[in-house]
Order: structure tokens, then sequence, then C-alpha cells
């Protein structure tokens, strides 16, 4: 876990951060990818997750030969955020080696990003550190959440 000095991001759900801040993130994840065990896919996969007090959480894919046992790096940074008290994201970054696409995360991983919220920013980057910048709404419009569940009672 690290810190990233970020100005003017109090607002959550941060389309704010500043360029240094989204630049150091986009780092971190690339980072991270490098610890990604992938002997299956070979495909390697970073993220680094900024937390509101602007910590960051960074994980890597974790494959297994039981492959839907395998844990995506976007799960596996939030997991780490989550078991150690941080429940509040203001951005996500994740890398891969793709150079022709932006590295996008999976349909479960847009479900568990959405636990979250939905105003946060996601960062789908490529090695040469260009990206591309959605919220969790925008990746997963018309979802379901946290809230729903209290509509099961009317």
């Amino acid at each position: 876990m690290s810190q990233v000095k970020a100005k003017g991001t109090e607002d959550h759900g941060s389309k704010n951060l500043c360029q240094e801040t989204i630049d150091k993130l986009i780092s971190q994840s690339q980072e991270a990818k490098k610890q990604a065990y992938c002997p299956y896919s070979n495909f390697r996969v970073g993220a680094a997750l900024l937390t509101q007090d602007n910590r960051v959480f960074t994980g890597c894919n974790v494959e297994n030969a039981c492959y839907n046992l395998g844990v995506c790096a976007e799960r596996n940074a939030m997991a780490k955020a989550v078991s150690e008290g941080y429940k509040s994201f203001k951005a996500i970054a994740i890398a891969s080696d793709m150079t022709d696409q932006f590295i996008s995360p999976c349909g479960g991983c847009r479900q568990f990003m959405r636990e979250f919220g939905l105003k946060w920013q996601v960062y789908m980057t490529k090695p040469n550190g260009s990206y591309q910048n959605k919220t969790v709404d925008e990746l997963l419009p018309i979802s379901f959440g946290p809230e729903d569940l209290s509509m099961a009672d009317a």
C-alpha cells in the first residue's frame, strides 16, 4: 500500500484527479502487472486502486489450474483495500500488455466495482500510459446494487 499525493481530489468519484495523480496511478498499475501469476493465459493484468484518503492498493491477476478459481487484478486490489477497512474509492487504473486496445474490466469486476459506488473513475490503459476514463456507472449501466436489495420488501 502506498499514498499518492493528490491535489483537488476531495470530490467523491472524482473526475477532477490531477494529471500527476492519474499518471502515478497508471504507473502503479503497470508495476502491479509485473507480479501477475498467469501461467495458463500469459495475460498479465495489474490494478491500482485509489481510496478517498489517497491510499493506493495494488493487485494483479492470479490464475489457477481450475480456471474459474482465478482472481482478477481489480478484484484483488479491492479485496485488499476492503480487508484493511477501506470501502470508498476515487479511481482504479488497470494495466495489461495489450498495445492495440485499452484493457477493460470483465463483467464480474464491473459488478464488484459497482458494490462500492457508481461515480468513481476507471482508467483503462495501454502500456504507453495512454488511457480511457469511464465511471463505474458508464461501464455498467442500469445495474443492480446494494440499494436494490431494500426494494425486495416492497
